[in-house]
């Protein structure tokens, strides 16, 4: 009876155990691409539904943003380099996430959805918050999508705003709607109470 018992366990490991040959396949989350190896790799994990092509040891900043109840993670883009290259070839966000342009004035800004493989809702803020503009379902392109037919958008504000197609909607964020920011482009600090403020320069 014991001889039995052991083939038999015997039998169930080796059913269950794989061959050190075998390969262990990811989960699809984990092989889930977010970013192309056309993206800047400094576009922060933080903001990315999947994993990047390539990440930078030393990706952009983001920050917690909130319109009302509506909380927002952006990733902050103020230098000529990371507003250029903005979300070209990122493939997926996560919900509530995109990124946010800084500019050093209010104006009116275009954008040119070159390499944009995903569709975008695009928000222009004002310097105080007020949301002037809102492009939804900014067409996407792709890599070689020719230069005259690129979808190109414009409004006034001195930050645009970035997120996935559907999300402004489904966030609640129309126009006249306020964002919380500092003119420097930061979230107010949060105070004791709830209450926020931005710093004596804002």
């Amino acid at each position: 009876m014991r001889r039995k018992i052991a083939a038999l366990l015997a039998a169930l490991l080796s059913a269950t155990m794989l061959p050190a040959s075998a390969e262990v396949r990811p989960s699809p989350q984990a092989a889930r691409l977010a970013a192309a190896d056309c993206a800047n790799p400094k576009v922060p994990a933080a903001i990315l539904d999947g994993r990047a092509f390539a990440t930078d040891p030393q990706p952009l900043a983001f920050r917690h943003y909130a319109s009302g109840a509506t909380k927002l993670t952006l990733a902050v883009a103020g230098g000529g380099e990371s507003r250029e290259l903005g979300l070209m070839c990122v493939l997926r966000l996560k919900p509530a996430a995109g990124m946010i342009f800084v500019f050093d004035r209010s104006d009116v800004w275009e954008f040119w959805m070159k390499n944009t493989l995903i569709r975008l809702d695009m928000l222009w803020v004002e310097e105080n918050g007020t949301i002037s503009a809102i492009a939804a379902n900014v067409p996407k392109s792709t890599r070689t999508t020719p230069d005259d037919k690129i979808a190109r958008r414009r409004g006034l504000g001195r930050f645009v705003v970035e997120l996935a197609a559907g999300e402004a909607k489904r966030l609640g964020l129309k126009t006249g709607a306020k964002l919380g920011i500092c003119r420097d482009g930061s979230p107010p600090e949060e105070l004791d109470g709830g209450f926020r403020k931005c710093g004596r320069s804002d």
